[in-house]
């Protein structure tokens, strides 16, 4: 049945059904990721702010496991739809906290290859979590819940109609938005369109609108990045080249094409580029002002809420393109997982 049909049924046996399915089920992602965080290098674990990540996620569990074995009354529903609320607001920022610890670690003690490895898998693993963990609480809580979805027909945080051209439009005002803020200028936006499917200029698709703009407003940065501090190189060059989208629907799948006149990538740092703890950009300056188009106002958040997130203590900017990449993943692969661990 999965999400869509579960969300469009809004019957009180299913919000019974997802509160069985969720008190047991996020006890078990919880108690995994905890459990993998106590085998996270001794140094990183002792880390201020990965301590804090540690002390959010048992607060959760042990406010979950109230629930584990209660009675199905409505009061207890009720109470469970507000708890997971309140999950939401204490985890919001675990991403940017956890992002902290890594900074501190490499300030502190400095990290080797292997180090280095086992937190790019721990984080691979920790991140695709807790994006799957929020999209099944953000379902229950906006199908059940008392609060509206960002549009009347949405099921949760799904769009069964998602405008690829208005979300990709979207990332890329925001996106412009910031570069003008730091460079004074920006690239224009060309985008085409090929509807393969029903010849329609207007290319929908069934998906979680923030993640696809997420992954849109990151691409855009850098695009908008590479490209100004390239054209800087480049003599004679009247206008910033535009970068150009293009947007084709097939009958089984969708691309999404950002291309730019920033210079590439250089073959040398291809196999570091989605690294957690490799950036190009220049670190923040010590005024606490940021690094060019480093993720500050906008931040990481968006992922799930489509909503920039309450400002931390220190600028969040090494693993934004690793994230993206997270988010992809969990959108093409595990989030019909998650649409059969619910039936």
């Amino acid at each position: 049945m999965g999400f869509l049909k579960f969300g469009l049924a809004r019957r009180e046996g299913d919000r019974r059904s997802s509160y069985l399915f969720l008190r047991k089920e996020l006890l078990v992602r919880f108690a995994h990721s905890l459990k993998e965080l106590e085998l996270l290098p001794e140094a990183l674990l002792r880390m201020p702010s990965v301590r804090i990540v540690q002390e959010w996620y048992q607060q959760s569990f042990h406010e979950i496991l109230f629930h584990e074995n209660a009675e199905i009354t409505n009061k207890n529903l009720d109470d469970f739809t507000s708890l997971l609320k309140m999950v939401l607001k204490w985890n919001h920022n675990v991403v940017q906290t956890m992002a902290e610890g890594i900074i501190e670690l490499k300030e502190t003690h400095g990290v080797n290859v292997v180090v280095e490895n086992s937190i790019q898998y721990f984080l691979d693993r920790f991140h695709i979590n807790r994006i799957s963990m929020r999209m099944i609480i953000n379902q229950h809580v906006l199908i059940f819940g008392s609060e509206l979805p960002l549009s009347p027909q949405f099921i949760g945080s799904i769009d069964p109609a998602c405008d690829v051209m208005t979300v990709v439009q979207d990332a890329y005002r925001n996106a412009k938005m910031l570069c003008e803020r730091y460079y004074k200028t920006a690239p224009d936006l060309f985008v085409r369109t090929k509807n393969a499917v029903d010849k329609m200029d207007r290319i929908t698709v069934v998906y979680v609108p923030s993640h696809l703009y997420h992954i849109c407003f990151e691409l855009f940065k850098n695009s908008m990045r590479a490209t100004i501090e390239h054209a800087k190189n480049v003599q004679n060059e009247p206008k910033l080249p535009d970068i150009k989208v293009t947007i084709v629907k097939g009958k089984e799948d969708l691309s999404i094409k950002i291309g730019d006149k920033g210079g590439g990538v250089p073959r040398s740092i291809v196999e570091v580029l989605f690294n957690y703890m490799y950036t190009t950009a220049p670190p923040p300056n010590k005024d606490n002002s940021s690094a060019p188009l480093s993720l500050n106002e906008l931040k990481i958040e968006q992922i799930v809420t489509g909503q920039s997130a309450a400002t931390g203590k220190r600028k969040y900017r090494d693993c934004a393109e690793r994230i993206s990449r997270i988010v992809t993943d969990y959108s093409n692969q595990w989030l019909q997982d998650d649409h059969e661990r619910l039936i």
